[in-house]
């Protein structure tokens, strides 16, 4: 494995994204929704740092492929269990590659009526893109490589290290 990015490096990170979210949803209660498992420990330490008070929900996903590859199917594992109608919503992403997950994931919402709809993500890895996807908050591009760490796994392994690595063959 190669050091991509440090456990200092990341959370300068997340202390700028939670400055920048705290700023602009300044006066609301923003309902934050992470897809599990990826996006656990960056939700976390990042809802630690928000200056306003949060309720949190969660989805699970499932992407279909082989090995590291993404199959371009989704399908919802399980839903919310907070409304939706009317809220501002913040979806706090580990990672965006293809965006073929992130798409399915802001389709299922929308159907529910959020005031607002935004997307955070720790990682978003561009060059990868299939479907154009927003993203309102962004903590760092990362290259076209298979990582690990910080939330990201391969295999359900490597995913508690704290620093972010690049997964060589």
């Amino acid at each position: 494995m190669k050091l991509l990015l440090t456990r200092e490096e990341v959370r300068v990170g997340v202390e700028r994204l939670a400055g920048e979210i705290s700023r602009d949803y300044s006066g609301q209660s923003p309902l934050l929704i992470a897809p599990l498992k990826g996006s656990f420990i960056f939700l976390a330490d990042l809802v630690r740092l928000l200056a306003l008070p949060v309720e949190v929900d969660f989805v699970q996903l499932s992407s279909y492929g082989l090995g590291t590859e993404n199959g371009g199917r989704v399908r919802l594992r399980r839903g919310l269990t907070a409304p939706v109608s009317g809220r501002s919503v913040l979806v706090i992403e580990d990672i965006v590659d293809t965006g073929l997950t992130l798409a399915y994931l802001i389709n299922y919402l929308k159907k529910r009526r959020p005031t607002s709809l935004k997307v955070c993500t720790l990682f978003d890895k561009p060059e990868r893109r299939q479907v154009a996807v927003p993203i309102d908050y962004k903590g760092f591009t990362v290259p076209n490589q298979f990582l690990v760490g910080y939330g990201l796994d391969c295999g359900e392994k490597y995913r508690q290290l704290p620093d972010l690595w690049i997964l060589e063959s």
